[in-house]
């Protein structure tokens, strides 16, 4: 009885009939035989045939692939080796491209031009990992691309330059309806990827860009109801963000449609958040922009925190003169500490942003003002018709010594507390 071949590990040394293999051996099923459990078999790296045993051998846990890759440039899916140094010509150092192993089904090749010829370096699949040379394990292959950008390792040269599939246009051409800019913001646009909407925003900041780079494979793994999901990146004359496509405005026009004023809606729009920068706080992940214009509505009225991890540079590089002075904490704006409870202060003034019902914050003080007046303790006073249970949060959040204001976890409780007691009034 014959059927599609399957690959299988070995899971002993064995020799069965003269096919002989060690563990971990990939060997193809060819078919079964007559005489149950024994099936005829290739070994995918010498080719003998041969008979062997059903009991020496697991079927091979199937890999699948990742629907971000495929908005990896360097990604080419099932090509061959002709079809990778085709496609990697002219010769150019540390041009590369990734493709799936059609000799070794599951696994992947990373293909890399060097001098004048393309190095093939296979990608192993076991135990749920990816490695080339054993000394080190990757989690997924963007974990190892972006590895191999920075450090040479194994490799005749570190990766520089992807070679982009063939026929690939630019992003806006790829996933976007013509130039349609979504909501009021001009640098995202509006776009479809496998079947769904999706949001797609160009990073035009040089030093954002390639800080986020850096940061792409753990922002792809955070998955929170309140935060915008990062679905990947595509990297073509540009940086562009492929994001969860958020139907509603941002929070900084949803809080002016709430007239007449909602407690109820407002509560619900920062317990929203606090409980996204709880997660993010878990995680130990800094946001460093917080703000409600960074804050998009769902289609259900859910809040969710947008743009973490854009503004995660490296403090050297901090650009003073550009930081939300409004919404950034004393000890970020004088010493660059970016931490969680930075982010604490930011959300006391989104607090203050909600509750006045979309107001900028220090209403009539020019930046360098209040920048002065932080330093030397100043809060701005409660919005008109704001609980003060709600205010008391605020200045919790703008406690000059970073260690003296809550936790985002806190916050959380407060806020749920504050929305209980209004939902029973």
């Amino acid at each position: 009885m014959s059927g599609d071949p399957c690959t299988f590990p070995c899971s002993h040394w064995t020799r069965g009939d003269g096919l002989a293999f060690h563990k971990g051996d990939i060997i193809t099923i060819i078919e079964a035989c007559e005489s149950k459990g024994w099936y005829r078999a290739k070994h995918n790296d010498t080719g003998e045939e041969g008979l062997l045993s059903a009991s020496s051998v697991r079927e091979r846990e199937a890999i699948r692939v990742d629907p971000k890759l495929s908005l990896m440039p360097w990604f080419h899916g099932k090509i061959s080796g002709v079809q990778a140094i085709q496609a990697l010509q002219p010769p150019e150092d540390g041009l590369f491209l990734v493709r799936e192993s059609i000799r070794h089904p599951g696994d992947y090749v990373l293909c890399v031009s060097f001098g004048k010829e393309v190095i093939h370096y296979r990608i192993v699949y076991e135990e749920n990992e990816l490695t080339i040379d054993n000394s080190i394990r990757f989690c997924n292959l963007i974990d190892m691309i972006e590895h191999y950008m920075k450090e040479q390792g194994a490799l005749c040269t570190k990766l520089v330059k992807p070679k982009p599939k063939p026929g690939t246009k630019s992003a806006e051409e790829e996933l976007c309806s013509p130039s349609l800019p979504m909501l009021a913001h001009a640098d995202v646009l509006q776009g479809e990827y496998m079947g769904q909407k999706v949001a797609l925003k160009n990073i035009k900041c040089d030093v954002t860009a390639q800080a986020f780079l850096s940061e792409t494979a753990a922002m792809t793994k955070v998955r929170h109801k309140n935060l915008v999901c990062l679905l990947g990146v595509i990297l073509h004359n540009g940086l562009y963000i492929v994001m969860e496509f958020m139907s509603k405005v941002s929070a900084s026009w949803y809080v002016r449609s709430l007239f007449p004023p909602s407690l109820t809606n407002a509560v619900v729009l920062r317990r929203d958040v606090s409980q996204g920068m709880d997660y993010l706080e878990s995680k130990k992940l800094v946001h460093r922009d917080l703000a409600a214009r960074n804050i998009l509505i769902s289609e259900e009225n859910v809040a969710k925190v947008s743009d973490f991890g854009l503004a995660n540079v490296d403090p050297k590089g901090v650009d003073t003169t550009r930081l939300p002075v409004k919404w950034t904490a004393p000890e970020a704006l004088k010493h660059n500490k970016f931490s969680t409870k930075s982010d604490v202060w930011s959300y006391g003034i989104l607090l203050w942003e909600v509750f006045s019902y979309g107001r900028a914050p220090y209403p009539k003080m020019a930046l360098k003002e209040v920048s002065d007046m932080v330093q030397k303790g100043y809060q701005m006073g409660a919005p008109d018709g704001c609980p003060p249970s709600i205010y008391n949060l605020m200045k919790n959040c703008w406690e000059l010594e970073p260690g003296k204001r809550p936790s985002f976890k806190k916050l959380t409780e407060k806020l749920q507390k504050a929305l209980t007691h209004t939902d029973s009034a």
